[in-house]
């Protein structure tokens, strides 16, 4: 049978962005292609009691520091070239990924997956702005207008909420998270296990 790979992710997490751009590369040495699976980390937050890590840590010496070398050291590991920080950061991410479950349902997620990101973390914008997220949408070739209506819709609310209710269901609290079958890893600093896993046993 084939495996079942999964990518449980939310747009607001640059965490998120950097494990995307990792994940072709391991698809291409396992042949496994990972399935992307829109949540909302705020909705993961409020069931899990989670905060972001610019909260959980704001008190504790040297751990953001720490955490921001940790990420400077896997861009570079990966060779991962035009991640800039979001000066909108944190950005409110309910219509965006709501557009995500848009086009889980419709199809076209993969390019979708794309033109965000990007507009969040190489070219960023102030992605929970209707005005700004049309633009960014038209300007990557996407039906924004089409997107935006259907984020209104209610099987795509619906969606998105089943989508997190299950994720958290299963153990995520955070994003990114990976599913490999059943087995749950957190984090883009997994992602070697991940590679592990999808291998099987050495």
């Amino acid at each position: 049978m084939p495996m079942d790979v999964e990518f449980h992710f939310d747009f607001g997490s640059p965490n998120a962005y950097l494990a995307h751009r990792v994940i072709p590369a391991i698809e291409a040495r396992t042949g496994v292609r990972f399935r992307y699976v829109p949540v909302l980390l705020g909705g993961v937050f409020k069931a899990t009691g989670n905060r972001s890590p610019l909260e959980a840590f704001a008190g504790i010496r040297n751990k953001l520091a720490y955490e921001q070398l940790e990420t400077e050291r896997f861009i570079r590991g990966h060779r991962i070239e035009g991640f800039r920080r979001n000066p909108f950061f944190p950005v409110n991410t309910l219509t965006i990924m709501r557009g995500a479950a848009a086009a889980e349902l419709d199809g076209g997620l993969a390019a979708y997956v794309d033109a965000v990101f990007h507009h969040m973390w190489e070219d960023p914008k102030k992605m929970d702005d209707p005005a700004v997220i049309r633009a960014a949408l038209a300007e990557s070739g996407l039906d924004a207008a089409k997107i935006l209506a259907r984020t209104q819709d209610a099987d795509v609310k619906a969606r998105l909420i089943a989508n997190t209710e299950q994720s958290v269901a299963r153990g995520t609290f955070g994003s990114p998270t990976f599913f490999v079958g059943d087995a749950i890893y957190f984090g883009k600093d997994r992602l070697r296990d991940v590679e592990e896993a999808i291998a099987g046993p050495a």
